[in-house]
C-alpha cells in the first residue's frame, strides 16, 4: 500500500471515529501518528470534525502539530482552538517557533497571547523577537544545554540530565566560563566515554564555530553545510553565548532561498509567496517587471524595422525567428542556471571566475557549432536552399556562443556590483538575447542578400 493509499484509509477511520464519537479509537490513532501526519490529517477531515478532533488532543500534541503547519494553516488551528488552548499550546511549542508564529499574526493579537502565555516561557519569547528576521539571531532557538568549565563530567552528566527535557538538542553540549562566554563544546559521546572525576575543560574542543546574531541566514546555512553540524551556537559581540541554530531550520531556510530565487528568475516578487493570494496583489506586485520588460519588447520589435526592407524580400526569414531567440534563450538559461548554483555554493570565486567563463565560452562554441551544422543540413533539405540554410546557421552559430556568454557573465557582474544575481538575470538576460539574436540574424540575412536571392 502507498503512502498515499494510507494516508487516505487513516483519514477515512478518523472520520468514521469521530462521527461515532468514539474517542478510544480516535485516541489510539492520534497516539500512532506523527505531529506531520496529525496535521494532514486534520486539514482532511470536515470543518465539523476538526474542533472535536482537537479537543482530543493534549497541549503538547496541538503544539507539535502547529510546529509542523505553514503560517495560513497554523491560523486556520489557532481560530478552531480559541485563545485559552491557543496560549496552552504555545506554552508547550519550542520557543523560537512561538516567535516565528507570533510574528506573522497581527500585533494586537499576538501581544495577547503573549500576555497570557507561562510568564517565564513569555520571556524568553520575547527574547527572541528581539532579532530581525532572517538573521542568526532571528533562526536560534534559547533552549540547548550549556555547562561550566569547571563542571565535572559527572557533574555535567547530572546537569544534563535536568536540562534534556526542554532542549532542542542534547548532542553538542556547550562549555562556558563565569561570564557566560562561550568556551568550548563537547559532544555527549566524549561525555559519556570520559572518566567521571574528569574537568569539563579537559576534554572539550576549544576551536568553536559560532554566528553572530546578525549574520545572514543564507550565510549561516552555508556553514552548517559546509561543517555538517546538526547545531551551530549563537553569540553576542562579546562572545556570550545566546542560543543555537538546528539543522532543521536550515533546512527551512534552503528551501525558502531557494523558492525566493526561482521567484526572481520568474521575475516575481519574493514577497508572493502563497499559491493563494488576492489578484490584485498578486497584479501589483507582478505589473512592474512586467510593464519593464514590455517596454523593452518595444524597443526591440522597433529593431525588425531596421530590417523591414529584408523581411519584405525574403519573408521565409519570419519561420526561422523563433526557433533562433528560443534556442539563444536555452543556452542562457542554463548558463545562468550553473553560475547560479556556483554562487549559491561558494563554488564559483575570483579564483576560478575566468576559468568558469572560459569553459563557458567553449561549450556554447561547440553547442554552437553542432546545432549549426544540424541546422544547415535541415534547411537545406527542406528548403533546398543551401545558402539559406548556411545564413540560418551562422546566425544560430553566434547567437547561441552571444547567449552562452551573456548567461554567464551577467549573473557575475550582478554579483561584482552587489545585485542579487537572482532578481535580474532571468529578465535581463532574456532581453539582451533578444536583442542580439534579431541583429545578428536580420544582419547576416541582410549581408547576404543577393546570395539568397538568387
Amino acid at each position: 500500500m502507498t503512502q498515499e493509499q494510507t494516508s487516505i484509509q487513516e483519514w477515512l477511520e478518523l472520520s468514521h471515529a469521530l462521527q461515532k464519537k468514539d474517542h478510544q479509537k480516535t485516541r489510539q490513532m492520534i497516539d500512532e501518528l506523527q505531529p506531520y501526519d496529525l496535521g494532514q490529517l486534520f486539514f482532511r477531515l470536515h470543518d465539523v470534525f476538526r474542533k472535536r478532533f482537537l479537543s482530543i488532543l493534549t497541549p503538547i500534541e496541538i503544539g507539535q502539530l502547529l510546529e509542523e503547519l505553514n503560517i495560513n494553516e497554523q491560523k486556520e488551528v489557532i481560530f478552531a482552538l480559541g485563545p485559552v488552548k491557543t496560549v496552552q499550546a504555545l506554552n508547550q511549542m519550542s520557543r523560537d517557533k512561538v516567535a516565528d508564529l507570533l510574528v506573522e499574526l497581527d500585533p494586537v493579537q499576538a501581544q495577547s497571547l503573549l500576555k497570557d502565555m507561562d510568564r517565564s516561557e513569555a520571556n524568553k519569547v520575547q527574547e527572541l523577537l528581539l532579532y530581525p528576521e532572517k538573521t542568526a539571531g532571528g533562526l536560534m532557538t534559547n533552549e540547548y544545554v550549556r555547562v561550566y568549565e569547571h563542571y565535572t563530567v559527572e557533574q555535567a552528566i547530572t546537569y544534563l540530565r535536568q536540562q534534556a527535557p526542554t532542549a532542542e538538542t542534547i548532542y553538542y553540549i556547550y562549555v562556558v566560563n563565569q561570564n557566560h562566554q562561550l568556551v568550548g563544546v563537547v559532544s555527549l559521546r566524549e561525555l559519556l566515554i570520559a572518566s567521571s572525576s574528569a574537568q569539563v575543560n579537559d576534554i572539550m574542543f576549544e576551536r568553536v564555530i559560532s554566528v553572530p546574531t546578525d549574520l545572514d541566514q543564507e550565510k549561516v546555512a552555508h556553514l552548517l553545510e559546509q561543517y555538517d553540524f546538526l547545531a551551530i551556537p549563537v553569540v553576542d559581540a562579546n562572545e556570550k553565548l545566546l542560543g543555537i541554530i538546528m539543522v532543521d531550520d536550515i533546512i527551512d531556510v534552503l528551501i525558502e532561498e531557494a523558492h525566493e530565487d526561482i521567484a526572481h528568475l520568474s521575475a516575481i516578487t519574493p514577497g508572493e509567496k502563497e499559491v493563494l493570494t488576492h489578484p490584485f496583489q498578486s497584479v501589483r506586485r507582478r505589473i512592474p517587471w512586467l510593464i519593464l520588460l514590455l517596454f523593452i519588447g518595444m524597443i526591440t520589435a522597433n529593431l525588425l524595422n531596421l530590417f523591414e526592407g529584408t523581411i519584405e524580400v525574403l519573408p521565409v526569414l519570419t519561420l526561422f525567428m523563433p526557433m533562433i531567440a528560443g534556442m539563444t534563450g536555452n543556452t542562457a538559461t542554463q548558463s545562468l542556471a550553473i553560475i547560479i548554483r556556483g554562487l549559491a555554493s561558494k563554488e564559483l570565486h575570483k579564483g576560478n571566475i575566468r576559468k568558469v567563463i572560459r569553459q563557458e565560452s567553449m561549450v556554447g562554441m561547440l553547442i554552437g557549432l553542432v546545432c549549426s551544422l544540424f541546422i544547415i543540413v535541415m534547411i537545406s533539405i527542406w528548403k533546398h536552399s543551401v545558402e539559406l540554410g548556411m545564413v540560418v546557421g551562422a546566425s544560430l552559430f553566434f547567437t547561441l556562443l552571444i547567449g552562452t556568454f551573456v548567461g554567464t557573465i551577467t549573473p557575475i557582474l550582478l554579483n561584482k556590483w552587489n545585485v542579487d544575481p537572482t532578481v535580474a538575470s532571468g529578465p535581463l538576460i532574456t532581453t539582451l538575447n533578444d536583442v542580439f539574436s534579431l541583429m545578428i540574424y536580420f544582419g547576416l540575412a541582410t549581408f547576404f542578400i543577393n546570395y539568397l536571392l538568387t
